[in-house]
């Protein structure tokens, strides 16, 4: 059984700065893909950054320049330096990825769509 396990989250004061950690377990070939998203109170779930394997990087336009997504492959985890926090920050955060469980000749095994249980981030003004 693969799960996905964040950590980091707390309450900062605005300016502050939080890392979250979201590492995989399980069997586990390889993580293409890995992103965190964001739930604020009150609205619907969005992408916050995403980061690929070889190492490139998407960010949401209300993050850029203030959030910095990274993963070490060897530990199947990925993490969210997040600096200049704001009040509008405040959410919880969960951690997404597809796996692919094996690749061998008769194909590839994937576990897709699977989410962490969340962690939450204050800042106060």
């Amino acid at each position: 059984q693969v799960q996905l396990v964040e950590s980091g989250g707390g309450l900062v004061q605005a300016g502050g700065s939080l890392r979250l950690s979201c590492a995989a377990s399980g069997r586990i070939f390889s993580i293409p893909d890995m992103r965190w998203y964001r739930q604020p109170p009150g609205k619907q779930r969005e992408l916050v950054a995403g980061i690929l394997s070889a190492g490139s990087t998407t960010y949401a336009d209300s993050v850029k320049g203030r959030f910095t997504i990274s993963r070490d492959n060897a530990k199947n985890t990925v993490y969210l330096q997040m600096n200049s926090l704001k009040p509008e920050d405040t959410a919880v955060y969960y951690c997404y990825a597809d796996l692919l469980l094996d690749r061998g000749p008769s194909g590839t095994s994937w576990s897709n769509n699977n989410w962490g249980h969340g962690t939450q981030v204050t800042v106060s003004s």
